[in-house]
Order: structure tokens, then sequence, then C-alpha cells
């Protein structure tokens, strides 16, 4: 049964208050729980008409995109072709990866490795890599067509943040990597074997993996960037755009159904065995994150599995409980508001904060 505001006025005010904020332009969100499914959308499809944004509505996922990459990673482990601890340079040797590190440290985000999207270091210094912020990507790298292989070797080329297993740092390079170890081992490419063992037999038709193609299938909301050219702030439309620059990383098209369908599944042992999905959240213990998905046990005392993700104009909402009963997938588009990435970011966290209580607020303690 999906149900609506008029049922659920509680979700409807969080996603309207999400929009009021001035974070948001758009809003959808899914809720599947004990009360059956809720969907509702809020805020504008696009700017400057009043349409309000396609519940069954397409978008970029951005980062929740690792989860996927790293289910496909664990499948492969699980049928003896790869293991968590084997060393990546067995399978890529051509790009002479320190040997310390696994295909376990790829996916959890602990080989050091240089971030290609550049590094922030603790003492607020940032070494760039690709263009990616500004005026600089809005009009020189929008529709740039990257390969994988290119993105790896350009982090390769600087120093690795931290040695192999000792530290814990974000690192686009690591899914990249572990989308060239899929295709090395398969022998397909890596939206083939997406198609072929995750896509298809979930029925995900809303779900796409886009390559270097910068359309997003109908229906869909637009996305804006709000960035500064010299003293002057603009907004650019970022609907469309080349998103081989994160790969693997962060470049699939979802829906909030699918991501559900996705997420429920996962969770609930149907897509890895029980001791990989007893792997997969075993937590770094630097920030809580395991192999592609964060674990986070709320003020409320409830137990999470999530991976959010955004890049400029958009954003996305992925949680689960531990055994996928209950989910909530939200898809949030962006560009309004005049605010730096540290400021954006932090506001960001707390409205999202409140949607997830008012969403899981009342589970018990897993």
């Amino acid at each position: 049964m999906t149900t609506t505001h008029e049922t659920r006025p509680e979700l409807q005010k969080a996603i309207q208050e999400f929009v009021d904020s001035g974070l948001a332009t758009g809003v959808q969100l899914r809720v599947n729980d004990e009360q059956g499914e809720w969907v509702g959308s809020a805020g504008a499809r696009e700017l400057g008409r009043p349409d309000k944004p396609a519940t069954d509505g397409l978008f970029r996922i951005g980062s929740t995109t690792k989860t996927f990459t790293a289910t496909l990673v664990l499948q492969l482990v699980a049928e003896g072709r790869i293991t968590l601890d084997t060393p990546v340079d067995d399978h890529l040797p051509e790009y002479e990866l320190d040997r310390r590190i696994t295909v376990r440290m790829l996916l959890q985000h602990t080989s050091g490795v240089f971030n290609f999207t550049g590094e922030y270091y603790p003492d607020g210094t940032f070494a760039p890599g690709i263009p990616g912020l500004g005026k600089e990507w809005v009009t020189d790298n929008q529709s740039h067509t990257y390969k994988p292989e290119e993105l790896v070797r350009l982090a390769l080329s600087k120093p690795a943040r931290f040695e192999p297993g000792t530290g814990w740092s974000y690192s686009n390079t690591n899914y990249v990597l572990a989308r060239l170890l899929v295709e090395k081992v398969t022998g397909r490419t890596f939206p083939e074997e997406m198609e072929a063992r995750i896509l298809s037999p979930l029925a995900l038709s809303g779900t796409v993996v886009p390559e270097a193609s910068p359309d997003i299938p109908e229906p869909h909301a637009h996305g804006y960037y709000r960035y500064q050219d010299g003293e002057e702030w603009k907004t650019a439309d970022t609907t469309r755009f080349n998103p081989s620059w994160i790969s693997a990383a962060g470049d699939m098209i979802s829906t909030t159904k699918d991501l559900h369908t996705f997420f429920s599944a996962l969770n609930s042992g149907k897509l890895v065995p029980a001791p990989l999905l007893a792997e997969m959240r075993k937590p770094d213990p630097t920030i809580g994150y395991g192999l592609g998905v964060f674990v986070e046990t709320t003020e409320d005392g409830v137990t999470l599995l999530h991976h959010n993700g955004g890049f400029w104009g958009w954003a996305a909402i992925m949680y689960s409980t531990p055994d996928g009963s209950k989910t909530m997938t939200a898809s949030v588009t962006t560009g309004e508001a005049e605010l730096d990435l540290v400021a954006m970011s932090g506001a960001f966290e707390k409205v999202k904060q409140q949607l997830v209580k008012a969403v899981f607020g009342d589970e018990q303690t897993q």
C-alpha cells in the first residue's frame, strides 16, 4: 500500500521544512516500514516553475554508487574469484600499487591512496586533483570525458595520504580501482556486470550506469550549482553533465523506489552471503565506515546502515535498519543557497538528521 501526505503529515512536514530552509530546491522521499510505503515530494522540479518533483523521478545518486560497487565486489568474493585480503596488485599489476593494499582496504577507504578529486587535510590545506570546484568545473570540466585508468594514474602520481592500513580517508580512487578490479577479474565491462548481477535480478528499471553520457532519463528534477565567479554568485544548471569524472565512485542514476529495493535486498541477505554481509558491516573505528556502507548508532540508540551521496546540485539519501525491513530513500536537488562547501555540508547534515529522526526515531535499539 502506498500512502501520501494526508495519512502521514509528519513526513510531508519534514521534507517541506527541508525546502523552506533554503537548502533544497526540491525533495522526493520514500519510506517503507510497518505502515506500508509512503511517498511524497516538496519544492520545485525546476526553478521558475510551480511543478513539484515527481515522486518516481530519476536522479543522480553520487557516492551512494559506492554501495552498489562494493556489493558487486563482494559477490566476486563470494564466488571465490578474489578474496578481501588479496593484494590488489595481484590483479592490477599495471598500476604498480603498494603490495600492502588489499581489496578490503579499497572498499573501506584505508588504502591511503590519494583522492583524485582532491584531498582535504586536517590543517585546512587542500591538494587539488581533477577540476571539480566552482567556475573551473562549470566552464571546463562538465563535458570532459575521463577514462577510469586516467583517474587512477592521476591519483597515483600524488603522494599517498598514509601507509596502507594505518588510517582512514575517503578516497574516490579506491572505488575506481574496485571498478577496474571487477573488469579485470570478470573480463566484462563494469556496466555489464552491474546489470547482470544487481540491476536485472532486482528489476531496477530506473537505475542507470551512465558512463560518459550526460543524459538523465525522464521524469527528473533539475539540479543547480551555486558558485562564485569573482565577486558575483552565479547559478549553473547541472542536470546534464558528463559523469565520467567520478566513475564507479559516484556516477549512477536511480530512483527512490530502486534504492529501497536494492538496499532492502542487500540488508536482508539476498545479494551477498551472511558472512560477507557481516564483513561489510564491520565499521572502521575512525568514522564507522564498513565495506561500502556506514554503520551508525543514533542518539536514540538505533542502529542504521546508510550511504548518502551528492555532488553539485544533487544529493541522495539511503538508510535502512539492519534487517532491511525499514528504509528511507530520498533525492534532494540544490543550488540556491549562497553557502560555501563547509557551511552547506553542516546545514545539510542538520536537516538530514531531522529526517532520520522523523522516520527512525521510534525504532528500538537493534
